[in-house]
């Protein structure tokens, strides 16, 4: 009977991650509400939005995802089921509010939209504290822990720059100060919150993305087609930010070599 029910319940998680799948793959196939994902952020002008070649991201995240699905299913031993069941619930309920904040964003229903990444950002904090506490052997990093770092990381970034979304749909003025002096607050503000994850969790993965996402950043602001080298204080943030990116990984490389 728990055999059963255990694996009724890595079925719901399958069922929720194809869902979210589906939801996604369709948000620009038909696309959903007439708009694309990309283009209702297009519509939202901001200083942080990153490259339009950062999103494609989104293939690897749902790859590592696809593969911790299967990985469910073939993964031996009891001691292992209280871990599948406790990341499975948050990941479960992540991917139906990955679905609602599609609709949301497609709708343009922005508010709506931070409120279900915000859940999906909680939900990541949740497994990655539930996996931190794990000593897994490399097979379960890459198939249990690995997808969620980056996906994770991911997150992070996105959550910024959605609730930026939100207050450029709310006509925010900023209390006067400029979009630059926000942004580059804003992009500081991102890298402490990221270094400060990826020392707790020790994740190379989840600071990777952390450079991916950022380095995009950068990459708009200096490409003609983006803001063309217009806001040379966002550059600079920008590179302060990578370099100590660059460290935190460096030292957490050498923390997990002397732990080993």
């Amino acid at each position: 009977m728990k055999k059963i029910k255990n694996l009724w319940f890595k079925i719901m998680v399958a069922i929720t991650y194809l869902a979210m799948i589906g939801v996604n793959a369709l948000a620009n196939a038909l696309p959903i509400n007439g708009v694309t994902t990309g283009g209702v952020s297009n519509s939202y002008p901001n200083l942080f939005a990153p490259a339009g070649y950062a999103f494609s991201i989104w293939g690897l995240i749902y790859l590592l995802l696809g593969a911790h699905v299967v990985y469910q299913f073939i993964l031996k031993g009891d001691k292992r089921e209280g871990l599948l069941k406790k990341v499975g619930a948050y990941f479960a309920i992540s991917s139906l509010a990955n679905i609602l904040w599609i609709f949301s964003w497609h709708y343009d229903f922005i508010a709506a939209s931070l409120f279900f990444m915000l859940v999906i950002l909680v939900c990541l904090i949740k497994i990655a504290t539930i996996l931190g506490r794990e000593s897994l052997p490399i097979k379960e990093k890459i198939f249990l822990a690995w997808p969620f770092s980056v996906y994770f990381g991911w997150i992070t970034v996105a959550t910024i720059a959605n609730a930026t979304v939100f207050l450029v749909s709310i006509g925010w003025n900023g209390f006067g100060i400029s979009d630059q002096l926000w942004t580059i607050a804003i992009l500081l503000v991102g890298a402490a919150i990221g270094i400060i994850r990826l020392i707790k969790d020790g994740s190379i993965p989840y600071g990777l993305v952390l450079i991916w996402a950022y380095v995009a950043i950068l990459v708009k602001h200096l490409s003609a087609t983006g803001f063309d080298r217009q806001y040379m204080g966002i550059i600079t943030t920008v590179v302060i930010c990578l370099a100590l990116f660059l460290v935190s990984l460096f030292f957490t490389g050498k923390e997990q070599k002397r732990i080993k």
